[in-house]
C-alpha cells in the first residue's frame, strides 16, 4: 500500500486538471452531448494524462540529486528513495504504453501534437529548463498543445483569440511559478533551480501581470468576436468577462500566499477560487447549452 501511494505521488494525478483543456474544443463546439465524440475526447484526455505523468517521472529522475537539496522536493518519491530508479523507469514505460493504447481509441488523431509535447518536455527535463525564457515558454506551450490536441482529435477548430487567451494565461501562471520559487528560496534559489539565477522579482512581476492583462483582453476579444457569436449562437458570453476578471484577481491574491506558485497547488488549495471557477463554468454551460 505504501508503494502504491508513492507511485501515485510520483505520477501526480492531481495535475490532470490541466488536461481539461483537451475538452475545450468539444465544449465550445457545442458537442458535449455527442456520445462518439465524448468517448474520443475521454480517450484523448487519458492519453495526454498518461503521457504527462511519464514526463513527471522522467523529470524527477533527472532532478533527483537537486531535489534532495530542497526542503520540499526532497520528499518526492525518487529523491527520498521511496521509489528506485529502476521502478521509476518501469513506471514511465508503462505510462507510455497506456498512452499508446488510449491513442488507438482516438484512431491516432492528433498524435503529432502529443509527440510534440513529449519531445519538448523531454528536452525541458534534459537541458532546456536551464535556459531563461525558453523554460517558461515550454511550460506555457504545454497548455496550448493540450487544447490543439483536443481540436485535432475532434476536428473542431479553435479561434485565434481563444488560442491567444490560453497562451497569455499560461505565461502568467508560468512566470508566477518562477517568481514564487525565487521569493521562497531567496539567495539559495539558483542552487535549487539553476535558471533562477537569470531572473529577478521585478522582471517576473512585470511580465506576469502584463500577461494577465493580455489574457483578459484576449478573452474579451474572443467573447465578442462575430465568429464566436455565430458559432455559439448567442452574444451572451461577453457578459462572462467580469467573472474572468474576478477569477484573475482571486488567483493573483492566492498566489501571493502560496509559496511554490504551482498553478495546481494554488487552485486546489483555495476553496473560494474553486467555487468561483465552478460558478463561471455553470454560467458558461447555461449560456451555451440552456440558452439563457
Amino acid at each position: 500500500m505504501k508503494k502504491l501511494k508513492s507511485v501515485i505521488k510520483l505520477v501526480r494525478p492531481w495535475h490532470y486538471l490541466k488536461n481539461g483543456l483537451v475538452w475545450l474544443p468539444l465544449f465550445f463546439g457545442k458537442k458535449i452531448f455527442d456520445l462518439p465524440m465524448l468517448v474520443t475526447v475521454a480517450a484523448g484526455f487519458f492519453a495526454f494524462s498518461f503521457s504527462a505523468s511519464s514526463i513527471y517521472v522522467i523529470n524527477d529522475l533527472m532532478d533527483a540529486e537537486s531535489d534532495r537539496k530542497s526542503e520540499t522536493k526532497r520528499k518526492r518519491p525518487i529523491a527520498s528513495g521511496e521509489i528506485s530508479v529502476k521502478e521509476a523507469a518501469v513506471t514511465a514505460a508503462v505510462l507510455l504504453i497506456l498512452t499508446a493504447v488510449c491513442c488507438a481509441f482516438t484512431r491516432w488523431k492528433g498524435i503529432g501534437w502529443l509527440l510534440t509535447y513529449l519531445v519538448l518536455n523531454v528536452g525541458y527535463s534534459i537541458k532546456l529548463k536551464h535556459i531563461p525564457i525558453i523554460d517558461v515558454t515550454i511550460l506555457a506551450s504545454g497548455f496550448l498543445i493540450r487544447m490543439l490536441y483536443g481540436s485535432a482529435i475532434t476536428g473542431i477548430s479553435v479561434s485565434f483569440w481563444l488560442s491567444m487567451t490560453v497562451i497569455a494565461v499560461s505565461f502568467y501562471m508560468g512566470l508566477g511559478k518562477r517568481r514564487n520559487e525565487l521569493k521562497k528560496n531567496g539567495k539559495n534559489a539558483a542552487e535549487l533551480r539553476g535558471v533562477l539565477k537569470y531572473y529577478n522579482s521585478a522582471f517576473l512581476d512585470k511580465f506576469m501581470y502584463t500577461c494577465m492583462g493580455l489574457a483578459i483582453t484576449f478573452y474579451a476579444l474572443w467573447s465578442g468576436a462575430d465568429e464566436t457569436v455565430e458559432r455559439l449562437g448567442t452574444d451572451m458570453q461577453i457578459w462572462t468577462v467580469p467573472l474572468v476578471i474576478l477569477l484573475a484577481m482571486k488567483y493573483s491574491l492566492s498566489i501571493e500566499v502560496n509559496e511554490s506558485g504551482d498553478p495546481m497547488e494554488v487552485i486546489m488549495g483555495d476553496k473560494i477560487l474553486i467555487c468561483c471557477g465552478a460558478v463561471y463554468a455553470v454560467i458558461l454551460f447555461a449560456i451555451l447549452y440552456v440558452r439563457i
